[in-house]
């Protein structure tokens, strides 16, 4: 099992969709990443910031699911990160109606011993400066670091997250992101553009239209698993990134034939994010319902 880190928000989310509203609940990209890493017993440990205002049942229930969040630093007079979005009726667009960065704002993790010699590093979507942060820190010498990232920071921090996009060896996009990051006008041109940047690998994220994944030489796609009922796709990304992640810490090899199926994991895991608000479905899955799931979906993709 190879040691894991997630770095990324610990947060507040307020939800809204053409049929309801979630209220307050827990979010954030850590917390997806997390959740959905621990359903390989990946014992990730989480780097991130959370104000007094975090209720200590929401670290409970991380820390049931065998996460280490004892590098998750608390601000007792700060407030947490705090997101609201409004989905549209197709659910592939969604407008942001209100984000508060409180104590993310001044995030400087510091590494301690254990996390710098982590092997897997899943940076999740942050400001590129924080991420380059915990590159630094970062001793192992057979690192796998997998990058995250939006339309925010190539639009804000363009040259910081190029530099970030250097070190790492995969880099997770959606391909409404990938188009943008690359000035290309298909995806295939695209994951070529983001390849010169330096990583070996690039995953595309297309939604309900699955996943792809390229290096130099090589290609492979999937459909998504076909969830009947979508009740919130928020998070959906980060669990996809978490089970990709997941799978890996478990492989010793990280050659592009095991790259596929942490691909064809971190879908099936995908799919059960979209089922619930928030982290709700991701709460009380286990192992049994996502293996059953994953041979319905190998079922479904062989002919």
């Amino acid at each position: 099992m190879k040691k894991t880190l997630i770095v990324g928000t610990v947060a507040f989310d307020e939800i809204e969709t053409p049929k309801e509203s979630s209220g307050k609940i827990l979010g954030g990209a850590a917390t997806y990443i997390g959740l959905s890493s621990a359903i390989f017993d990946s014992k990730a440990s989480i780097i991130s910031v959370v104000g007094g205002d975090f209720d200590q049942k929401h670290l409970d229930l991380l820390n049931s699911k065998g996460l280490d969040t004892s590098s998750i630093e608390i601000i007792t007079k700060g407030k947490t990160f705090y997101w609201k979005g409004k989905y549209h009726k197709d659910w592939n667009k969604r407008d942001t109606l209100n984000t508060q960065l409180n104590v993310l704002a001044d995030f400087n993790p510091i590494l301690n011993k254990h996390n710098s010699s982590a092997e897997i590093i899943v940076l999740g979507n942050l400001h590129p400066v924080v991420q380059s942060t915990v590159l630094n820190q970062i001793s192992s010498e057979n690192k796998c670091v997998i990058l995250d990232t939006m339309n925010f920071w190539m639009d804000n921090s363009l040259e910081e997250l190029l530099n970030v996009i250097k070190k790492a060896n995969i880099v997770i996009i959606n391909d409404e992101e990938a188009l943008q990051l690359s000035g290309k006008n298909t995806l295939f041109n695209a994951a070529d553009e983001i390849l010169k940047m330096g990583p070996e690998h690039v995953v595309i994220k297309k939604g309900e239209h699955g996943a792809m994944l390229f290096n130099k030489s090589e290609f492979f796609t999937i459909p998504a698993y076909p969830v009947k009922k979508v009740k919130d796709p928020t998070g959906a990304g980060d669990t996809f990134a978490g089970g990709f992640a997941g799978f890996l810490s478990q492989n010793n090899d990280l050659g592009f034939e095991t790259l596929k199926l942490a691909v064809v994991h971190g879908t099936v895991m995908a799919s059960f994010c979209v089922e619930g608000f928030g982290t709700s479905q991701m709460e009380k899955l286990n192992n049994e319902r996502f293996q059953s799931r994953l041979k319905e979906f190998k079922n479904y993709t062989r002919y």
